[in-house]
């Protein structure tokens, strides 16, 4: 079964992590590449750098900023590739998505998961 979790990259490495991929654009702040025992940084997955700045972090922002980085998330296709590429990693190892943002709720992070959850049901033939 596929596994793909979220973590904030400032709570510490564990084990059990499996792949760590990065899904920022920046590097974060105060935390060292030896710290961080990232697998993959895929900056590229992020949002545009456009949407990124609109939406700063607002929660009254978040459903537009969601619908609006869904659609970059199938329509991009560097995007589509990284996604690809977590679901190859995720078939035969637990996968941790790494990001910085201090929300747990209102970030880029939760959406990518989601997407991905979607597409992993899509595979598995279910109905949404």
């Amino acid at each position: 079964m596929r596994e793909i979790i979220l973590k904030r990259i400032y709570e510490p490495f564990d084990e059990m992590d499996g792949s760590r991929i990065l899904i920022d654009r920046v590097w974060p702040r105060g935390m060292s590449k030896e710290a961080a025992k990232v697998t993959h940084w895929f900056k590229d997955i992020s949002p545009s750098p456009e949407l990124r700045k609109w939406f700063c972090h607002k929660p009254e922002l978040f459903d537009e900023f969601r619908s609006k980085y869904i659609d970059e998330l199938r329509t991009d296709e560097k995007k589509l590739q990284l996604i690809e590429q977590i679901m190859d990693a995720s078939a035969n190892n637990k996968v941790t998505l790494l990001y910085g943002a201090k929300d747990p709720v209102y970030n880029h992070a939760r959406v990518l998961q989601e997407e991905l959850n979607r597409k992993i049901k899509i595979g598995n033939d279910y109905v949404e």
